[in-house]
C-alpha cells in the first residue's frame, strides 16, 4: 500500500492562513467557544475532494450515515435516512433539497488529510467531516449545534446568517430541529476556500445561492457528562474484583421489613467509592472510551507480511495516550521509557519512519506487528 501523506500538527505559535493569519494559540484564546471567525480564502484554490457522483455513491453504502432533506415551500420539510439508491434523489434542477453525508473522513483519504489541519485541537475532541451538497436554495433551516464547527465552502456559494440566539424554542411537528424565532445578526456569502467557525449554540442558517453548492463541516465530539460517567463506571465495574459480601450481625428485628437498611446503603456507597478511588484505572477507562472505533467501522486485512519499516496509521484508527498508557481503537497498553516516547510520537504524527521502527524494542515491534495484522496501521512497501 502506498503511503498517504498527511500534514503534521501545526505548532501553536505558527500563523496559519486557515485561521486568517492567527496562530492556533491566538485562535484558541480569542475565538474557541467564544465568538465566530470568518476567514476568506482560508484554503486558497480549494477544490472538492469528491465529485457530486462520488458523494452520492458514498451515500448509498450501508456503513455510511447519510440524510436527505427536502424543503417544500409552504408544505414544510421531509427527512430521510440512507443508504440511498439513485432513484431516491429529486432532480438536480429541483431547488431546496440537500444531501448530508457524515464521517467522510473514515472513507476517503483526502477528507482524512483535511481533518489533520485541525489537530491543533486534541484528537479526543475531533469528531468527523460531514459533506453537505445542496441544490439552489437548499439548506437544513435555521438551527444551532451543541458543538463547535468549522464550515468550509468547497463548491459554489452559500449564504450564512448567524446570531447569538436567546430563544431556542423549536418548530413543532418538524423532522428537523428548526428554530421557531431565528434572529440573524450577521450575514456572509462564502465562496470556495472560505471558512466560517461557529462556537456551540450559535444559531445559523446556510442556503445555497446562485446554483448548487457543497460545504464541508468539521465537527467536534462533546461528551455528555452523565453518559460518559455511565460508560466509564461500566468499564471499571467489568474489571473490578471485590468479592466482599454484605454482613449485618447487628441488624435488629424490624417492624418495617419494606425499608432498605441504612447499613446496606452505606455498604453500597463504600463499594462505589472503592470503584472510583483508583485514578489510574479511571484514566485507562477514559482512554479506551475515547479511542473506541465508531459503529460500522471495520479494518481490512493487510497486503503482504509484516516487515519493520516506515508505517502510518489507518485513517479509521484512533490513537491517544496519557502519562501511563497508550490507547488505540479501544485497547489500552501500559508503556514507559523509549517505547512510550515512540508510541506517543506515532499518536501525534500518525506515522513513523523506518529508522524509528527498526530501532524499537522487541516488544514494541511485536505490538506494531499485531496492529498491522489487525489492519490498524500500514507499512511502506519497498
Amino acid at each position: 500500500m502506498t503511503e498517504v501523506q498527511f500534514p503534521l500538527p501545526p505548532a501553536p505559535d505558527q500563523p496559519l492562513a486557515l485561521l486568517g493569519g492567527l496562530t492556533p494559540a491566538q485562535f484558541m484564546r480569542r475565538h474557541w467557544q467564544k465568538k465566530p471567525l470568518l476567514v476568506k480564502g482560508a484554503l486558497p484554490g480549494f477544490q472538492p475532494l469528491l465529485s457530486r457522483p462520488e458523494l452520492f455513491a458514498l451515500s448509498g453504502q450501508e456503513e455510511v450515515e447519510s440524510r436527505l432533506v427536502v424543503q417544500k415551500p409552504g408544505a414544510g420539510w421531509t427527512l430521510q435516512h440512507g443508504p440511498f439508491a439513485k432513484s431516491a434523489f429529486p432532480a438536480f434542477k429541483q431547488s431546496h433539497w440537500t444531501l448530508l453525508v457524515q464521517g467522510v473522513d473514515l472513507h476517503h483519504d483526502g477528507a482524512h488529510a483535511l481533518m489533520q489541519q485541525f489537530r491543533f485541537l486534541p484528537d479526543a475532541r475531533l469528531d468527523d467531516l460531514m459533506i453537505s451538497w445542496a441544490s439552489e436554495g437548499g439548506g437544513v433551516g435555521p438551527h444551532f449545534d451543541s458543538y463547535d464547527v468549522f464550515l468550509i465552502q468547497a463548491q459554489g456559494k452559500r449564504r450564512w446568517r448567524i446570531g447569538r440566539q436567546k430563544d431556542l424554542s423549536l418548530e413543532e411537528g418538524m423532522p428537523l430541529k428548526i428554530l421557531s424565532h431565528f434572529e440573524a445578526e450577521e450575514e456572509y456569502v462564502c465562496e470556495p476556500g472560505d471558512m466560517l467557525y461557529l462556537p456551540p449554540k450559535w444559531a445559523h442558517d446556510g442556503v445555497a445561492v446562485e446554483g448548487e453548492c457543497m460545504t464541508y463541516s468539521v465537527g467536534f465530539r462533546v461528551p455528555q457528562r452523565g453518559g460518559l460517567a455511565g460508560e466509564i463506571a461500566q468499564r471499571l465495574a467489568d474489571d473490578h474484583e471485590d468479592e466482599t459480601l454484605y454482613r449485618d450481625p447487628d441488624q435488629p428485628a424490624t417492624q418495617q421489613p419494606g425499608r432498605i437498611p441504612a447499613g446496606l446503603q452505606a455498604f453500597t456507597a463504600d463499594a462505589l467509592k472503592r470503584l472510583l478511588e483508583q485514578p489510574e484505572d479511571m484514566a485507562r477507562a477514559l482512554g479506551e472510551v475515547m479511542t473506541e472505533p465508531k459503529p460500522k467501522v471495520w479494518f481490512e486485512e493487510p497486503e503482504g507480511d509484516w516487515v519493520p519499516g516506515a508505517i502510518w496509521l489507518d485513517r479509521r484508527s484512533r490513537m491517544m495516550y496519557d502519562e501511563h498508557h497508550i490507547f488505540i481503537n479501544g485497547e489500552a497498553y501500559r508503556a514507559g521509557g523509549k517505547d512510550a516516547e515512540l508510541m506517543r510520537r506515532l499518536a501525534d504524527e500518525r506515522r513513523l519512519d523506518a529508522r524509528a521502527v527498526r530501532g524499537a524494542s522487541k516488544g514494541a515491534k511485536a505490538l506494531l506487528d499485531e496492529w498491522f495484522v489487525a489492519g490498524w496501521l500500514h507499512i511502506q512497501q519497498t
